[in-house]
């Protein structure tokens, strides 16, 4: 479906039913795979043959979701994960191993930020953080010899940064290493990075794709374009034998548009087991067939209540990158001019107390950990998803003590900002 637009690849993506098949992707809610042969299931083991033979690896129903989801982002192989943070993780272990370096831009999920400040630290693999609004000097003065890899988010969660992706991925490119983007929020309806020069996309499914707060899960997708032999000295894991496939060297067997994906799923996947239940897959691809239609209400949303908000006397600041006072409104033209997300971040003048109070008035609006659903959802990051930073370090990923993320949902417009503006009332 490749010329198709991308509201024919939401419904339609991924899954050809044959004559007397299925209509919607089927349920093969099966750990196991029945062989008539030990030899033809031993090829599956030494890849040599594509097929299933244990869902902790691969799925159909997964399998087919995940080719949606590639199809969508215009990429040559994709997975699903168990959630949007095993994908963050598979994604840079795929090709980190102890010892090495990898860039970060500070603006991104605090879930995430931790992961890559504390947990991977303890694997031996370190992290520089950069402001997204690095100079390219500042971004190549982050380089060192064993760096491996650039990562980012369109945009951010929750500061709301627009990447410059153009730019990461110049300097990445010119330093041997690929490009990893977050592109949660916007969705590939509202942005495909592949297309900015982006490598290695990720999603928390969890969210926009999902929907309904339904089902938690992650999905990784390789744009095929990356050429890991050209730079062989920087990823042995992909470009030199794998003793625990019999030698297999994925770069060489399966090109550059499939070596990373199956070195995930036969490799990481196989050792981790972070895996997608089948039901959440089908769950996932739900709201993926509405996906296209939803984004348009929730980028509506967000728009009509950050307007509201900017005029307010009580709101000290708004963030939202489709206003056209947002800092980052050109980048917002240049990579998302269809539309961005649903999300909006503010602060309420008089602080945490402040923030507390309006929280606690709304109606509609409830406060959640959560975000990017179809019921909209509010919450003070600094003492929830973010409450593991310093100070300093919320103020470098660009979250301030009074912000407040609220994610609009898909309820009429007019009700969300009547709700809004009887919580600020009562502050």
């Amino acid at each position: 479906m490749k010329n198709y637009k991308i509201g024919t690849k939401c419904v339609q993506g991924g899954y050809r039913p044959g004559n007397g098949e299925p209509r919607q992707i089927p349920i093969i809610q099966s750990t196991t795979f029945k062989y008539d042969t030990g030899d033809a299931m031993g090829k599956l083991f030494d890849l040599e043959a594509s097929g299933y033979f244990y869902t902790r690896l691969q799925n159909p129903t997964s399998d087919s979701v995940a080719a949606k989801i590639c199809e969508m982002e215009g990429g040559s192989a994709a997975m699903l994960t168990s959630s949007g943070m095993a994908a963050s993780f598979l994604a840079v272990f795929n090709i980190c191993s102890c010892g090495d370096h990898f860039i970060s831009s500070s603006a991104i999920y605090g879930g995430t930020y931790n992961l890559f400040s504390v947990t991977l630290k303890r694997m031996g693999i370190d992290v520089t953080f950069v402001s997204p609004d690095c100079s390219e000097e500042e971004l190549q003065a982050a380089f060192r010899s064993n760096t491996k890899l650039v990562f980012g988010e369109t945009i951010a969660n929750p500061a709301l940064k627009v990447l410059d992706i153009e730019k990461f991925a110049k300097i990445a490119h010119a330093n041997g290493v690929p490009l990893i983007i977050d592109n949660t929020f916007p969705t590939p309806v509202n942005c495909r990075p592949f297309e900015f020069g982006a490598d290695i996309v990720t999603h928390a499914t969890t969210k926009y794709m999902d929907g309904h707060g339904s089902a938690v899960g992650g999905a990784i997708v390789d744009s095929g374009n990356f050429d890991w032999m050209a730079h062989a000295e920087k990823f042995p894991g992909l470009c030199t034998p794998d003793e625990s496939y019999h030698g297999i060297t994925y770069a060489e067997r399966f090109g550059k548009e499939g070596a990373y994906i199956t070195k995930a799923t036969a490799q990481l996947m196989r050792d981790l087991g972070v895996t997608p239940a089948p039901m959440n897959s089908f769950l996932l691809n739900l709201g993926l067939e509405s996906l296209h239609v939803r984004m348009k209400q929730h980028c509506a949303n967000g728009l009509a209540v950050a307007e509201y908000l900017e005029k307010h006397p009580k709101v000290a600041w708004v963030n939202y990158p489709g206003l056209p006072t947002s800092p980052d409104y050109a980048l917002t033209q240049k990579y998302m001019p269809n539309g961005t997300c649903g999300v909006v971040s503010f602060g309420v003048k008089g602080g945490r107390e402040a923030a507390a109070k309006f929280m606690e008035n709304l109606k509609i609006i409830a406060i959640e950990t959560h975000v990017a659903d179809a019921r909209s959802c509010c919450l003070h990051p600094a003492t929830t998803t973010h409450r593991q930073l310093s100070d300093a370090d919320l103020i470098a990923a660009g979250v301030g003590p009074d912000l407040i993320r609220v994610s609009l949902g898909l309820e009429d417009t007019a009700d969300l900002i009547a709700d809004v503006e009887q919580a600020l009332a009562n502050v």
